[in-house]
C-alpha cells in the first residue's frame, strides 16, 4: 500500500520508500525524504518566492535524468505556481516551494532543486550574485578554493560580501547578497570579475566555457546570473553516486583546503553531514537574508 502522511495539515502520498537511490551508500528514498524533512527550516528560505526548476532522477543518478520547469502532472492545487513567461510559452508557470508540505511533495518526486537569483515577485531583478567555480581535471576543489579566496577579496574591494557553498559535485559556489539589481547588470559585473580573475591568476582561471581551455584550470562560470539561468539551491541533494549536498562551508574550511597538501574530500558533504553541521555552525547562509549586508554593484 502506498503510504499516506500528513504534513502541516496537507495529506501527501509517498511512494517507494525502500527504493535504493544511491547504491554506493545504500541510501533509500525514505532516507532522502527524512533528510528534507529535517533540513526544511534551512532550505525553505532559499526556495520561497523563487520559481523552481527540477532535475528529476527517480531511479537514482544512474537512471534517467530530466530537467523540467513546468509544474509536473498531478501537482496538487495547494502547491503555489507563478507565471514565468518564456519565448516558447508566454503562459508558462513554475512551481514555488513555499512550505514544508510543498517541499515534501517535491522531494517525493526525487529532484534536485534549482532556483534563479531573483524572486517571483521581482522577475529578472536579482538579489544575489553567483559564481560557479568548476574545476577542469586534474584540478579539484582545492584549486577552486584558491580562486574563491581571490574572488572574495575582489568582491570585498567593491563592498560586497561573499559566502561559499559546495556545488555538491566537483566545485564551489559563491553567493553574494546584492541590492535588487537588473540581472543584465549583475551578469555584466560578474563577467568582468571573471575576466579579471583570469588575468590575475593566469594558468589557474578561465572565464570561457570552451572545453579545450579548461583542463587543469578553474572555470569561473558567471553565466548563471542571467535571468533565464538557475543554480543548485542551497541544501539540495544532487544526483550523484554519493548522496552529496550543495551545502554551505565556512571561509576557514575554504582557507584550509587552499593550503598545499589539503584533502579535497574534506569538502565533500553528504546527506548525513548536514544536520550535525547545522547544529554546530547554524545556517551559514542566513546572512543572505540580512538587508544590511546586501551591497550595491559599482
Amino acid at each position: 500500500m502506498t503510504p499516506l502522511t500528513e504534513v502541516e495539515g496537507r495529506r501527501l502520498t509517498l511512494s517507494n520508500l525502500e527504493k535504493v537511490l544511491h547504491p554506493v551508500t545504500g541510501t533509500t528514498k525514505g532516507e532522502l525524504l527524512h533528510y528534507y524533512a529535517t533540513v526544511g527550516p534551512a532550505i525553505l528560505p532559499h526556495l520561497r518566492d523563487r520559481p523552481v526548476s527540477f532535475l528529476r532522477y527517480p531511479d537514482g543518478p544512474d537512471g534517467q535524468l530530466f530537467f523540467t520547469k513546468n509544474p509536473p502532472p498531478g501537482t496538487p492545487s495547494w502547491v503555489r505556481t507563478t507565471p514565468v513567461p518564456r519565448s516558447e510559452d508566454p503562459r508558462a508557470r513554475q512551481v514555488v516551494v513555499e512550505d514544508l508540505p510543498s517541499l515534501m511533495w517535491a522531494a517525493n518526486l526525487v529532484v534536485e532543486f534549482h532556483t534563479p537569483q531573483w524572486r517571483a515577485s521581482s522577475p529578472a531583478l536579482a538579489d544575489r550574485l553567483v559564481f560557479d567555480l568548476d574545476p577542469g581535471p586534474p584540478s579539484t576543489v582545492l584549486e577552486c578554493c584558491r580562486v574563491a579566496l581571490h574572488l572574495r577579496e575582489r568582491l570585498s574591494a567593491d563592498g560586497l560580501t561573499a559566502f561559499a557553498k559546495t556545488s555538491g559535485s566537483k566545485g564551489l559556489h559563491l553567493l553574494v547578497p546584492v541590492t535588487p539589481t537588473p540581472s543584465a547588470h549583475v551578469s555584466a559585473y560578474a563577467r568582468r570579475l571573471a575576466v579579471e580573475a583570469e588575468a590575475a591568476l593566469p594558468g589557474l582561471v578561465v572565464h570561457r566555457m570552451a572545453k579545450a581551455l579548461r583542463p587543469g584550470r578553474v572555470f569561473v562560470d558567471h553565466s548563471q546570473n542571467a535571468a533565464a539561468k538557475t543554480t543548485a539551491t542551497p541544501y539540495t541533494l544532487r544526483a550523484r553516486s554519493l548522496p552529496s549536498v550543495s551545502a554551505p562551508v565556512t571561509w576557514e574550511e575554504v582557507e584550509e583546503c587552499a593550503l598545499p597538501g589539503a584533502d579535497p574530500d574534506a569538502l565533500v558533504l553528504l546527506m548525513d553531514d548536514i544536520a550535525p553541521r547545522l547544529e554546530q555552525y547554524g545556517e551559514l547562509l542566513a546572512p543572505l537574508f540580512t538587508p544590511e549586508l546586501a551591497g550595491s554593484l559599482p
